[in-house]
């Protein structure tokens, strides 16, 4: 199925967006505010989500957007691979989440994993800095980057988390069943393949 209406709604949000927040001339709030509600019914017209639902989505959103930031943590012992069972579908992710405002990426993904798994990190390098949209995860109202940092376990034990109900370690011929919001079969491989050659490049977009 096309999801060619969605680029467009994203788009259309986005210029409202930062109309609304650089203009000061009431014509053209105006007409960014319409262009919003324009988005939002495209929305509404595609998806089982209330109007007041999307409104209440993009209209919590102010500033020039930019993409929000996912950032994952990549942990290796032995040749498997570290994984958390995610409350919300009951599926699995590599431990990570939305980078909070004042941790730099590294912090962030520390403080994931902890708080995820029960381990405690170091992180090691950047690996990869994917866009969301160029990889097939199902679609979503906002664009997403996402960051992959390679770590090293230091200390913890195994440890569910407010958010994660099982903690495991995979083989890359043995995934189980994968939160695709999250990360996906094909990056997985692309992170098998940083295990195989440690001076694998960053991998991007």
């Amino acid at each position: 199925m096309s999801t060619q209406w969605l680029d467009w709604a994203k788009r259309i949000q986005a210029l409202a967006q930062s109309g609304l927040a650089f203009s000061k001339d009431i014509y053209d709030i105006e007409r960014y505010e319409e262009f919003r509600k324009i988005s939002v019914e495209i929305m509404s017209e595609h998806t089982d989500l209330e109007i007041h639902k999307i409104e209440s989505l993009f209209t919590n959103e102010t500033g020039y957007q930019t993409p929000k930031v996912d950032v994952r943590g990549v942990v290796f012992k032995n040749d498997q691979i570290l994984m958390v069972k995610e409350n919300i579908d009951d599926k699995w992710a590599l431990p990570g989440g939305f980078c909070d405002i004042g941790l730099s990426p590294s912090e962030n993904i520390v403080k994931e994993i902890k708080e995820e798994s029960g381990f405690d990190v170091i992180p090691v390098r950047l690996i990869a800095l994917l866009d969301k949209n160029k990889h097939p995860h199902p679609p979503e109202p906002y664009h997403y980057y996402k960051i992959f940092i390679l770590c090293e376990i230091i200390g913890g034990e195994p440890a569910i988390g407010p958010e994660t109900n099982q903690v495991e370690f995979f083989t890359e011929n043995n995934l189980p069943s994968l939160s695709l919001n999250r990360n996906t079969e094909s990056q997985l491989a692309t992170m098998f393949e940083f295990l195989e050659d440690p001076e694998k490049g960053t991998v991007f977009d």
